[in-house]
């Protein structure tokens, strides 16, 4: 008795469809760490995210269009965990920063007061969602936007930690 003999075509559609699939399921399972100088590490999958207050940011990216970004204004998160912000945000606690990690291994680097509205006007995005979309892979699901930033270098992808660390010599 011979094999059934699946086309070409069929079997990319089944690829496609599966690798949608499993996409969507890394999606939904991968988690965000924030650990280092905090009072409380944790450790947040996409749902978590829906108790936070929800903003959006429209800026241009990379490919040079305007796309509308939403998500939890980066601060909530690191108050949320117990990290030195606003008026304890003085003196040696100034020499605080973020390691900002990517699934590929990139990094990014931000201090503490780029991020602390005490300081600065600009709110940090930990973007979730692009033109009402959830973030694909090889951009999300979380995604770093900071609207001020002249170049997008520092908007990482696929961010999967955030350390807090303090600067000594």
């Amino acid at each position: 008795m011979s094999e059934p003999k699946i086309s070409k075509p069929i079997i990319a559609v089944l690829l496609l469809i599966f690798g949608v699939t499993f996409s969507s399921l890394a999606q939904d399972t991968a988690a965000l760490s924030i650990s280092g100088e905090v009072t409380t590490p944790l450790e947040l999958k996409l749902t978590d995210l829906s108790s936070f207050k929800q903003i959006n940011h429209k800026v241009k990216d990379r490919d040079g269009k305007e796309h509308e970004f939403a998500g939890v204004a980066l601060i909530e998160l690191l108050e949320k965990a117990g990290v030195t912000t606003g008026a304890k945000l003085r003196g040696e606690n100034l020499a605080k920063y973020l390691l900002i990690t990517a699934a590929d291994g990139y990094e990014v680097l931000y201090s503490l007061a780029e991020i602390d509205p005490e300081f600065t006007d600009q709110v940090v995005l930990l973007a979730t969602t692009k033109d009402g979309q959830r973030l694909g892979t090889g951009e999300g699901p979380f995604r770093i936007i900071t609207p001020n930033d002249k170049k997008p270098a520092r908007w990482i992808r696929e961010v999967r930690s955030i350390k807090v660390f303090f600067a000594k010599n």
